[in-house]
């Protein structure tokens, strides 16, 4: 009967024949069922029969239990641990296999119990990795007797057996494709250890290419500083210059507010370039509002403002020199001006920054300087030059503020040679410019003091009959 019921259990026929109602179940069994009722016998009982032993066989309950926690034994997936380094090492034997039997037996194992050997081939580990190369000179061995090498306490045993197939590809980029930072890194520390140059190479290269989280990043920065890569240093400045870093101690973020800052100087769509004129001069100042706060503020050396300056104001020069040659009604003489235009208003938003961030002081002498400029000024009409004035009128106000600090000498030779320029262009800036500022105020203290200019003799106090006229 145990012979049966074993057969049975290890058929799985018995919940078979229980669902297909062969079998009752236990529950529902004779011996589960009610007694029947009371009888005469039952009043007056029989003494009971002397118990003889039988055979002890598993009840119809127990062997469906049974059978159940077998089958769920024998359907249990392995650990993820387990599977994982079952096909690393099937993967790292199908390639080592490749290059038939081997004459190495290496043996790597982990402090947390992980061992395994493997057959390698001295002529690889010795081509690959400079530290087997080391180890394996002079000792002998072959196909009949292989050298053994044994590495103890790794810290990571499945990293180092990988990293020993990898001196078996042919193609490490394409055995790292899909790998992601932790992994990597881990392939590198390794490759690092036993020299496999090739592999520190390709671990470098990943890095460089797949993207990074902060975590990872972070993980990146504490990581490679530690490595002794000298003769990959090059590698490793590329993969560390993805890290972001402050702008004012970076020559790299530094070249990219200057592209920034050229690419809003020569745009020519005149609504993109507002638009974006009014946001890095927000990103500028810093005035950013709360919705904005993803947005960082941009810190712009004083020195490549003024170098931008300098550029624009030399093609400024160029631009209205070349206009005042060429003769009126030729065709390029309109989109020149045009041209004229846009500098000057290049110019214009240079200054803008330069006063809010408080450093215009050694613009005033540069502009004062530009006795040229003025000279070409006067040859072109009002209606093309007029915002070239205008620069002189933002200087002039912000002295005026009190945002620029100058000397007297200064707003002197700022005033001797654009004064005569400002007069003429007066009436066209009130009426086209919506910024200009009617109610400017010149802060210079010698008011009787002669300007001589191209034109004679001007004294600021024909300045204040200009205000008194034109009710500025």
């Amino acid at each position: 009967m145990a012979g049966t019921a074993e057969n049975l259990l290890k058929s799985g026929e018995v919940s078979a024949m229980i669902r297909q109602g062969f079998i009752s179940s236990p529950r529902l069994s004779p011996t589960s069922s009610p007694p029947p009722p009371a009888t005469a016998a039952a009043v007056h009982p029989s003494p009971p029969r002397p118990s003889v032993p039988s055979p002890k066989s598993p009840t119809l309950f127990e062997m469906i239990t049974q059978e159940d926690l077998a089958r769920r034994a024998s359907s249990r997936p392995h650990p993820s641990g387990d599977q994982k380094r079952l096909r690393l090492l099937e993967r790292v034997a199908a390639m080592i296999a490749k290059e038939g039997p081997g004459d190495v037996e290496l043996s790597v194992s982990s402090g947390d119990g992980f061992r395994v050997s493997m057959a390698v081939h001295r002529r690889v580990l010795a081509a690959g990795s400079r530290f087997f190369a080391e180890k394996l000179a002079g000792i002998g061995g072959g196909p009949g007797c292989p050298v053994m090498v044994e590495i103890c306490d790794c810290d990571d045993a499945e990293v180092y057996v990988e990293v020993v197939g990898l001196m078996y590809s042919a193609d490490l980029r394409r055995n790292l494709a899909g790998e992601d930072v932790e992994k990597v890194l881990g392939l590198l520390k390794v490759s690092v250890d036993i020299k496999f140059d090739d592999g520190i190479s390709a671990c470098l290269d990943q890095l460089e290419a797949i993207p990074w989280s902060e975590d990872e990043e972070g993980k990146v920065m504490s990581t490679l500083p530690k490595l002794q890569i000298q003769q990959l240093h090059e590698s490793i400045e590329r993969v560390l210059q993805r890290v972001s870093v402050e702008p004012s101690t970076s020559a790299n973020a530094d070249s990219i507010v200057v592209n920034v800052l050229h690419g809003v100087l020569q745009a020519k769509d005149k609504k993109a370039r507002r638009d974006m004129k009014a946001l890095v001069a927000r990103l500028i100042r810093g005035d950013l509002n709360q919705s904005d706060i993803h947005y960082k503020n941009l810190e712009v050396p004083r020195e490549t403002l003024y170098q931008l300056c300098h550029k624009r104001m030399d093609c400024l020069v160029l631009l209205l020199s070349e206009a005042a040659n060429i003769v009126e009604g030729q065709g390029d003489r309109a989109a020149l001006m045009g041209e004229v235009a846009r500098e000057a208003d290049n110019v214009q938003w240079l200054v803008d920054i330069l006063i809010d961030k408080r450093i215009a002081d050694e613009f005033v002498g540069l502009w004062a300087n530009q006795s040229g400029l003025a000279t070409c000024h006067s040859k072109i009409p009002c209606m093309y030059r007029f915002e070239i004035s205008m620069i002189t009128t933002q200087l002039c106000v912000a002295i005026g503020k009190g945002q620029i600090l100058v000397s007297k000498d200064a707003k002197v030779s700022l005033l001797r040679t654009w004064l005569e320029a400002l007069f003429e262009d007066f009436s066209w800036m009130k009426r086209t410019s919506r910024t200009f500022n009617k109610k400017m105020v010149m802060t210079v203290p010698t008011s009787k003091e002669p300007l001589r200019s191209g034109g004679g003799e001007l004294s600021l106090d024909s300045m204040q009959m200009l205000d008194t006229d034109n009710h500025i």
